[in-house]
């Protein structure tokens, strides 16, 4: 008989602007049955509650205040007649331009021992774009309507892009494009961002902290930031745009059919949360710059999907999907065991050996942007799918790739850790440590897992096999 269980999780996402809390009820079930290796899967969630949005706390402009911060928490958890204790999964994400407050690793940690044993992450752009996709319901109806869709996730400080078709990440991109960009206080400026300020002096504008909030120069800013964002979309960037442009620029080559737009700048144009749900005041150019975003001709031009979720796009939890096990052919380095909440990045060969040998470094250095946006040293796995046949020749060859380009990394002494879809992970392994890596390796296969998984790799059991948890961020539907 397969016996279903219970589990609370709660998901925090503290971004530029504001802070928010949703905890959830998932059902597991063992899905495989008696006489199978045990797969857990999520078979029903709950929303059991969903904090207000509160405007992030900071203790000046460049320290979270995470006294303030925790106070939050703390408190929605008592709303919510939730202990910490009860809370068995969940995540900590930290987005946006609050990621590269000073302290913001230091806050994420001490959040994860006190209030949960959670999955913790700094989600640089990228990763943020995808996460917001997933969120905001683009990511599930790309596998549903055939067509290349693309979420753009504007919260205070930034826009990220997240272009799907069929549920298969084409590219991302991100902009200096969001709310708190300009700031006011009593109808007059309060601030104005490096991007905008660039932006202003590129065009010769004069404007300035003390004008007025109605300025010419902020109706100018705001109707630019949706210009430029439509360029973007189409792919037809101008040099002009680059004084918007976050790291790298857009790198997907189909055109795009649907825009979905999820961030706090969405839920200014779709207003699905209700006035008791939010206790953040906005004294910024969020409202105006939604007005420009909607009355831009160039982005009508697209079709338009509205998101399930606006600004909680990235309220998730971390549900323990799987647990599977990787055995047979396997090579692990027993003293690193156990890893945990390592992120996963997946690469596919597309059984093309030559063409996936020759970008796989350009997809290193995506992944190390993705998952360690302030260089800090956080490690990942790689997951490699559709390796073509491969002869011994072919299997040194990847071995010497995958060695030079986990080089980039900040941190190129941690342990490469790989996941293959197909049964090489032993040969491949063993190949790496007849090279002599300087590094330790963690080399598994046979396990399922996509972009934005997280892995616990379990220490290896008498019989030689690893348990290996997959954890997937997990979103509602309203």
């Amino acid at each position: 008989m397969r016996k279903k269980e219970t589990m609370i999780s709660a998901g925090i996402d503290i971004g530029t602007s504001t802070t928010k809390l949703i905890i959830s009820r998932f059902s597991l079930m063992n899905v495989a049955g008696t006489t199978h290796v045990p797969r857990i899967e999520i078979t029903d969630k709950e929303v059991l509650y969903k904090s207000p949005i509160f405007r992030t706390p900071l203790a000046d402009p460049v320290t979270i205040d995470v006294a303030g911060v925790e106070k939050i928490i703390r408190s929605q958890y008592i709303a919510a007649g939730i202990e910490p204790a009860q809370i068995e999964t969940g995540a900590v994400i930290i987005t946006g331009e609050t990621a590269t407050k000073r302290n913001a690793r230091e806050m994420l940690h001490y959040l994860s021992g006190e209030v949960g044993d959670f999955l913790v992450a700094t989600a640089g752009p990228d990763l943020e774009g995808i996460i917001a996709a997933k969120g905001s319901g683009a990511f599930e109806q790309s596998s549903r309507s055939g067509k290349v869709i693309a979420n753009i996730d504007i919260g205070g400080g930034t826009a990220n892009i997240a272009v799907y078709r069929d549920k298969e990440l084409l590219g991302t991109c991100t902009m200096h494009i969001g709310g708190r960009l300009i700031e006011f206080q009593d109808g007059t400026i309060r601030s104005i961002s490096p991007p905008v300020q660039r932006l202003l002096d590129e065009h010769h504008l004069p404007l300035q902290i003390g004008d007025s909030a109605t300025s010419e120069g902020v109706t100018f800013v705001t109707r630019f930031m949706a210009e430029s964002l439509a360029r973007v979309l189409r792919n037809e960037m101008r040099e002009q745009d680059r004084a918007l442009l976050l790291g790298h620029p857009p790198n997907w080559r189909s055109p795009i059919d649907v825009i979905v737009f999820s961030g706090g700048i969405s839920e200014c144009m779709y207003r699905h949360e209700s006035e008791a749900e939010s206790t953040a005041q906005y004294d910024d150019i969020g409202l105006v710059l939604a007005d420009a975003l909607q009355q831009n001709a160039e982005l009508q031009a697209f079709e338009w999907m509205e998101p399930v979720e606006t600004v909680r796009a990235t309220v998730l939890g971390a549900g323990t999907q799987t647990t599977e096990i990787s055995g047979a052919t396997i090579q692990v380095a027993p003293d690193e065991l156990p890893l945990k909440n390592l992120p996963v990045y997946h690469y596919s060969f597309n059984s093309n050996l030559e063409q996936g040998l020759g970008e796989f470094p350009t997809a290193i250095i995506t992944a190390i942007e993705m998952f360690d946006a302030t260089m800090e040293g956080q490690n990942f796995a790689l997951y490699i799918s559709d390796l073509p046949y491969m002869g011994f020749r072919d299997i040194q060859r990847l071995a010497e790739v995958i060695t030079q380009a986990m080089e980039r990394r900040p941190m190129p002494e941690q342990p490469i850790v790989l996941v293959l879809q197909s049964d090489h992970a032993k040969v491949l392994g063993q190949t790496l440590l007849a090279m002599q890596v300087k590094q330790s390796v963690v080399c598994i296969d046979q396990i399922r897992v996509e972009h934005g998984d997280y892995l616990d790799i379990g220490r290896a059991l008498d019989s030689g096999v690893v348990p290996v948890v997959v954890k997937t961020l997990t979103f509602h539907s309203s």
